[in-house]
């Protein structure tokens, strides 16, 4: 259930004025600056903006996958299972992220990948009792064909989207309650993007699990979320469900990214038809 601020009742997770200030040359960049957010169980929420706009920095620090150097403050109230995650220690920081807590995504899955191990070695690292079966059964279920090849192979020599879909099993095999997506569809072509996608609708109602999204197209939020954040110079401008921001915005910047996103839309629309046959 959602409230008039945007929240959800009995959230899984729940972010109150979380605030990551960076010392940036000497200066202070305000990151994230008071941000509330929320996700309650099983619910798929968007965080969409601009790159700069402080929706991938969210994610991170919630997560604590920031870098030490540069943080001049981390401060507010970030709680998930109602278990305090500002203050929590790194060892239980990596139970959660280890086993039915969260996971993430990188919009870059090349850079995260090691290069140097094959892909079915990398995601049993992520398991508790490494097994081949279970990792071929992983690579399955996010719809990767023939999957015993794909585990023998190492990054490279697999597609971009591919590698995502390596990414979202690595995800997988903690058994998430939640799962970060970062850009999931970001430098993949109209094709490849559709098949990600349909791959995080298919696992969202396989396994219940909550996902956030963070993403600078809207298209992704109209067709994924329940609820959206808009993000704009590290706050929160506009939140509620997707349909009511998408049909009435309240705020002029939520506003200018429908209509640019509608625009895109139509111009893109229009070339396929004049590439069609």
């Amino acid at each position: 259930m959602t409230n008039i601020e945007g929240r959800t009742s009995d959230a899984l997770l729940d972010v109150r004025d979380l605030k990551v200030h960076l010392s940036v040359d000497g200066k202070i960049v305000r990151a994230v600056d008071g941000v509330d957010f929320s996700v309650a169980p099983g619910e798929v929420v968007g965080i969409v903006g601009e790159s700069g706009s402080g929706k991938s920095t969210l994610a991170r620090a919630i997560i604590q996958l920031m870098p030490n150097v540069g943080i001049a403050e981390l401060s507010g109230s970030v709680r998930f299972r109602d278990q305090d995650l500002i203050n929590v220690s790194p060892k239980a920081m990596r139970s959660l992220r280890r086993r039915n807590g969260f996971s993430m995504i990188f919009q870059d899955p090349l850079g995260y990948l090691n290069p140097t191990q094959k892909v079915g070695r990398q995601i049993a690292e992520a398991l508790d009792d490494p097994d081949d079966n279970r990792v071929h059964a992983l690579l399955h279920e996010v719809g990767l064909p023939k999957p015993r090849q794909v585990a023998r192979s190492y990054p490279h020599e697999l597609s971009g989207g591919m590698r995502q879909r390596v990414m979202i099993a690595i995800a997988l095999a903690s058994e998430p309650a939640l799962l970060f997506a970062d850009e999931p569809t970001t430098s993949l072509d109209a094709t490849v993007q559709r098949q990600v996608l349909d791959t995080l609708r298919r696992l969202h109602k396989s396994h219940g699990m909550a996902i956030a999204i963070i993403t600078h197209d809207l298209g992704v939020i109209a067709e994924l979320c329940d609820r959206v954040y808009v993000m704009r110079g590290g706050k929160v401008v506009e939140s509620g469900a997707v349909i009511d921001v998408f049909e009435a915005p309240q705020h002029p910047y939520s506003a200018e990214l429908i209509r640019l996103s509608t625009r895109h839309l139509q111009v893109a629309s229009s070339g396929a038809q004049r590439a069609a046959p």
